[in-house]
C-alpha cells in the first residue's frame, strides 16, 4: 500500500479550496456587475405572489451564484418591512433550486476550458477598455479558477484512496446516511458556501473516495448547513426576518428528513434519467458519470421540495410565527428600506438606497413647507414638528451615508460607484435644507418669544420668496425621485431667488432708514432671506447632478 504525502495533500486541498472560492466569488462578482440594471429590474418585480417570489429567488440566484446571498438579502427585505413572511419563503425556495446551477456547471465535462477561459479572460480585464468587457473578463476567470480549483482538489483527494483509515471512516457515510448528512451540515457551516461543498463532494466522489450514496446523503447535509448563513444575518434583527431565517432552516431541513426515507428510490429514479452509470470506473480510476448523477439528485431534491412546500407556505409561515414571537416592526426614525445584509447584492442595494433617499427628500420639503406655515401662524406646535424631522433627517443623513461609503468598498461597477457618490452629495444637499428649515424655525421662535412682527409689506414679500423656493425645491427633488428621466430641468427659479434676495433686502433697508421696522425686526428678516436663498443653493446643487453636471 502506498504512503500518503500528507503535505503535499493538504497543499492541494487547501489550495485547490480556495481556488474554487475565489473563482465562484469572481465570477458571482463579474455576473451581478454585468447584469447590473436587469438585475434590479427583475428584483423590483417582487410582488406577494408566491410563483413570481419563487421565480425570482430561482433567476436572482442563478446569478449570483449564491443562495446565501439571496436569502440573507430576504432576511434584510423582511426585517426592512418590504417582504411578508411568506412571500420571503417563496423566494427562498427558489434560490434552493438556484443555487443548484452551479452543480450542474460542475457536472459538465468542460474542465479543459479552464486555462483558456482564464486567458481569455485576463486579456478582457487588462487590455480592452471597454468596462463590460472587464467585467466578462471577471466571469471568465473566476469560472476558469473555479474549475481549475476542483481539478487541484480531485488530485488532492486521490492519494486518499490508498490510506485504509479514510477508505473506512468513509464507508461509514455509505452505512449511517445519518452521519453523512450531518458531516455535510457540518462541512458547510464551516466553509459557509453550499457550491465550495459540493465541489468538494463531487471532487471525493469523482476520485471513488465515497460511493454514489453517501454523496448523495452528504449533499443533502449541505442543503441544511447552508441556511446557517441566513440565520447569522437574522441575529439581532427584529422577529419577522428571524422567522425568516428559521423557515429556511425548517423547508430544507424537513425536506432532507423525508428524501433520507426516499433516498435509495430518489436514486434510482435519477440513474434513469441520467445517462451513464454513476459507479463506472474508468482506465484512470475516476468515475466519469457520477458528477452528473449528484448535480441531478441536488437539483431533484430542491425541485420537489419546492413543489411540496410551495402550497403550505402559510401554514410553515404561521408556524414560525409561533415559534417567534413579537412584531416586527421598522425603525420609525431610522432606516427602513436599508439592512446591512443588502451589501451582498449592490445592485438592489442601490435601488433601495434611492428609496431611501426620496423618503429623506420627502422628510426635508415637509420641514421646508412647515418652516412656512409656522412662520406665518406663529404656531409653537408647528416648530416642534420641525426639530423632530431635523433629528430624523441627521440620523438618516448619516446612517445612509454610512451605508453608501460601506457599499462603495466592495467589488462594484463604475456605473455604482457613480450612483453612490452622486447620493453621497443629494444627502448632504438634503441635510442642509433641512438645517435651513430649522434656522427658519429658529428664528420664528424669537419672533414669537419677543413678541415683534414684520410689516404687512415685509410679510407680502416672505409669502413670495417662500412659494418660490418650496416650488423649486419640489420640482428639483419630483425629478431626482423619478429618477432623474428628465435632464432637462428649469433651474430659472434659483436665479428668481436670488434676485428676490437681494430686491428684498434694499426694501428693508429703506424700511430701517424711514423707521418703519426696528433693527431686531430687520436683522431677522435678513437671516430668514438668507436661509431661502441657501435652500435655493442646495436645491440648485441637486438638479446638478440630475443633469449631470457634478
Amino acid at each position: 500500500m502506498e504512503s500518503v504525502n500528507w503535505l503535499a495533500l493538504v497543499y492541494g486541498l487547501v489550495g485547490g479550496l480556495g481556488l474554487f472560492l475565489y473563482g465562484m466569488k469572481m465570477m458571482s462578482e463579474g455576473l451581478q456587475k454585468s447584469a447590473g440594471s436587469s438585475l434590479r429590474s427583475i428584483l423590483e418585480k417582487l410582488t406577494t405572489n408566491r410563483v413570481v417570489g419563487t421565480f425570482v429567488g430561482v433567476v436572482v440566484t442563478a446569478i449570483i451564484q449564491s443562495s446565501s446571498a439571496t436569502t440573507v438579502m430576504v432576511v434584510g427585505f423582511v426585517n426592512a418591512g418590504l417582504m411578508n413572511l411568506a412571500q420571503a419563503l417563496s423566494v427562498v425556495l427558489g434560490a434552493n433550486v438556484g443555487t443548484t446551477v452551479t452543480a450542474q456547471l460542475i457536472a459538465f465535462k468542460i474542465g479543459k476550458l479552464a486555462l483558456p477561459a482564464i486567458g481569455v479572460g485576463v486579456f478582457l480585464r487588462m487590455f480592452s477598455s471597454n468596462k463590460k468587457h472587464h467585467y466578462w473578463g471577471e466571469v471568465l476567470i473566476g469560472f476558469g479558477l473555479l474549475f481549475l480549483g476542483l481539478k487541484i482538489m480531485k488530485d488532492g483527494f486521490a492519494p486518499l484512496k490508498h490510506s485504509a483509515f479514510f477508505r473506512e471512516a468513509f464507508v461509514t457515510f455509505s452505512h449511517n446516511p445519518v452521519l453523512a448528512v450531518a458531516a455535510g451540515a457540518i462541512l458547510t457551516m464551516i466553509v459557509q458556501s453550499s457550491s465550495a461543498t459540493i465541489g468538494i463532494t463531487v471532487a471525493m466522489a469523482s476520485t471513488g473516495l465515497i460511493d454514489y450514496y453517501a454523496a448523495c446523503a452528504l449533499v443533502l447535509g449541505e442543503n441544511v448547513g447552508t441556511t446557517i448563513t441566513a440565520n447569522l444575518a437574522a441575529l439581532g434583527t427584529n422577529p419577522a426576518a428571524r422567522r425568516a431565517a428559521f423557515g429556511h432552516f425548517l423547508i430544507n431541513a424537513l425536506g432532507v428528513c423525508y428524501m433520507l426515507i426516499f433516498l435509495k428510490f430518489f436514486m434510482q429514479t435519477v440513474d434513469v434519467m441520467t445517462p451513464g452509470d454513476p459507479n463506472f470506473v474508468d482506465a484512470n480510476g475516476s468515475l466519469p458519470y457520477i458528477a452528473r448523477h449528484i448535480a441531478n439528485l441536488h437539483t431533484g431534491f430542491n425541485i420537489i421540495n419546492l413543489l411540496i412546500f410551495m402550497p403550505v407556505l402559510h401554514i410553515l409561515a404561521r408556524f414560525c410565527e409561533k415559534v417567534i414571537p413579537g412584531k416586527g416592526t421598522s425603525r420609525s426614525d431610522g432606516l427602513v428600506f436599508l439592512d446591512d445584509c443588502l451589501i451582498e447584492t449592490p445592485d438592489f442595494a442601490i435601488a433601495q438606497a434611492k428609496k431611501e433617499v426620496s423618503r429623506m427628500s420627502g422628510l426635508s420639503l415637509d420641514m421646508l413647507k412647515l418652516s412656512r406655515d409656522a412662520f406665518f401662524s406663529r404656531d409653537a406646535k408647528t416648530l416642534n414638528k420641525i426639530y423632530q424631522l431635523e433629528n430624523t433627517v441627521d440620523i438618516l443623513e448619516k446612517d445612509i451615508s454610512m451605508f453608501l461609503v460601506r457599499l462603495n468598498q466592495e467589488q462594484i461597477s463604475a456605473q455604482t460607484s457613480r450612483e453612490i457618490n452622486n447620493m453621497l452629495h443629494v444627502l448632504h444637499d438634503l441635510e442642509k435644507i433641512g438645517d435651513y428649515a430649522e434656522n427658519i424655525a429658529t428664528y420664528t421662535e424669537k419672533l414669537m418669544e419677543s413678541g415683534i412682527s414684520f410689516t404687512e409689506e415685509a410679510m407680502g414679500e416672505m409669502e413670495e420668496i417662500f412659494g418660490v423656493a418650496i416650488r423649486f425645491t419640489e420640482n428639483v427633488m419630483t425629478a431626482y425621485n423619478a429618477g432623474g428621466q428628465s435632464r432637462a430641468i428649469d433651474t430659472e427659479d434659483e436665479n428668481v431667488i436670488d434676485k428676490m434676495r437681494k430686491k428684498f433686502k434694499k426694501r428693508h433697508l429703506a424700511r430701517l432708514q424711514s423707521g418703519t421696522c426696528s433693527v431686531e425686526t430687520g436683522i431677522l428678516f435678513v437671516d430668514i432671506l438668507n436661509n431661502l436663498e441657501k435652500t435655493g443653493d442646495q436645491a440648485f446643487n441637486i438638479a446638478q447632478v440630475i443633469m449631470g453636471d457634478t
